[in-house]
């Protein structure tokens, strides 16, 4: 192993050379071989990265920080050993192969360990526009995590105190390569501005935030704009009442509606289909939604947050449904889950990329018009959901709605059912999409849920 491709290395992922990095992980991979590995694969990772909290005008933190690290994974036919390390000195790099070696000698055959099938790996590799970097001081971030917490506190006079403006900027370099040959890098970034406080009102207070996000800070919300929005969804909160037990239609603002897409591939991960503890077991190729629904992954969208040309193995990520007219079609699988599983890796080692799910030409004011009486959640707390029964149970707040319109704010009430039912009680989908993420959603409708009031 060459230490001249470890010594060229800076601690900020702006400085780094790509090349110079991809030359790190395929000397990894050669001493693998050379101490006797049947395959490896290797992955390294460099980050930097600035975040600031103003609180009341003042500033409260200044974070700067760069993390880099490096980790190895071994096959001796197909017994398994990893090992990773912060380090990239030479003898670092040798001593965490050596590591992976070691445990790899000592384990136990699986018989579905190994890399992913080579013809599945990447090859023509596309350039998605996921790196745009933000020349921004400590002083600057400053001055706009400032900008949004005044913003708010001069939006209305009951806002009394926050919890702070903050602006963060971080940018990555990620580098895989395993011994079937392949071996590339690319180039991330990911900027924010946020913005929460606290309303008071009598004896009552309430608080709330909003937050924007994006891989280019030109595309970011302004700050003041943030942070009049976090003032006015906390001041909508005050004087939230209490409601009695009953059982009635829900709609799940967007940001909260994604919680329910989450719990949605708890269940179809291969993971959890092979350990046989989910509440969608074997329904592949059965219904899980109305026939109007359709769920499909697009990760090649520009600049987008989910996007990725492949995944954390080298396998091609493309454009595929999982629900076409409510019909689950595929699981969501890295290589050794679709081994257990007798199917093929669906390039989703580490997660999904850009999960869209269809939705109506209706407004969130006409789907709560259209509505008429019950909930609409704005925040579910708690851990009560159980993805092996599906038993969902959860405590909310939100807003009552009556006659088509909302009443009053409502808080400290449960909202029970099964995801099962939820999902296909799916009603309407509002075309309020809610893009900061991976997963794209505007708000649900659901037909029935029971509620446990005070």
């Amino acid at each position: 192993m060459s230490s001249s491709n470890l010594t060229k290395k800076s601690d900020s992922a702006d400085h780094f050379d790509s090349e110079n990095l991809k030359s790190v992980v395929n000397d990894l991979l050669q001493e693998a071989k050379s101490q006797g590995a049947s395959a490896a694969e290797a992955g390294l990772s460099v980050e930097s990265g600035l975040s600031v909290t103003v609180r009341m005008g003042d500033v409260e933190t200044i974070e700067h920080n760069r993390d880099k690290g490096l980790g190895i994974t071994v096959y001796f036919g197909q017994r398994k050993g990893s090992a990773s390390t912060s380090d990239f000195s030479l003898k670092a790099v040798k001593e965490t192969v050596k590591a992976a070696c070691d445990i790899a000698r000592y384990t136990e055959d699986d018989p579905y360990a190994g890399l992913p099938d080579k013809n599945l790996m990447a090859k023509d590799i596309v350039d998605l526009d996921l790196y745009h970097p933000w020349e921004i001081t400590a002083e600057e971030a400053i001055d706009i995590a400032r900008e949004s917490e005044d913003a708010a506190r001069a939006e209305d006079k009951r806002i009394t105190n926050s919890e702070g403006g903050s602006v963060s900027s971080h940018t990555a370099i990620r580098v895989y390569g395993n011994t079937h040959g392949f071996l590339n890098a690319y180039n991330t970034s990911r900027h924010s501005i946020s913005c929460t406080v606290i309303a008071g009102q009598n004896d009552a207070m309430q608080r709330d935030y909003w937050y924007s996000i994006n891989r280019d800070a030109g595309k970011l919300e302004s700050a003041a704009d943030i942070g009049k929005l976090a003032a006015q969804r906390t001041v909508g909160r005050l004087d939230a009442r209490h409601i009695s037990t009953c059982q009635v239609p829900v709609i799940f603002k967007a940001e909260v509606a994604k919680g329910l897409i989450s719990h949605l591939l708890s269940g179809i991960r291969g993971g959890a289909q092979y350990r046989k503890a989910t509440f969608l077991l074997d329904h592949l190729g059965k219904q899980i939604f109305p026939k109007n629904i359709r769920l499909d992954e697009r990760p090649h969208i520009k600049g987008a947050l989910g996007s990725a040309p492949y995944d954390n193995e080298g396998v091609i990520t493309q454009a595929r449904d999982l629900i076409t007219d409510g019909v689950l079609q595929s699981y969501v699988l890295d290589s050794y889950a679709a081994r257990r599983l007798d199917m093929q890796s669906t390039g989703n080692a580490g997660g999904v990329h850009n999960l869209f799910i269809n939705h109506d030409d209706i407004s969130l004011d006409a789907m709560v018009k259209e509505m008429g009486k019950g909930l609409l959640i704005t925040e579910v707390m708690g851990q009560g959901v159980n993805t092996v029964t599906g038993d969902y149970s959860r405590g909310a707040s939100g807003f009552w709605v009556e006659n088509g319109e909302i009443q009053y704010p409502v808080e400290e009430f449960t909202i029970a059912s099964r995801l099962q039912d939820m999902f296909m009680g799916l009603q309407k989908i509002g075309n309020d999409l809610d893009m900061r993420g991976g997963v794209i959603t505007g708000s649900w409708l659901i037909d029935n849920m029971t509620v446990a009031g005070g």
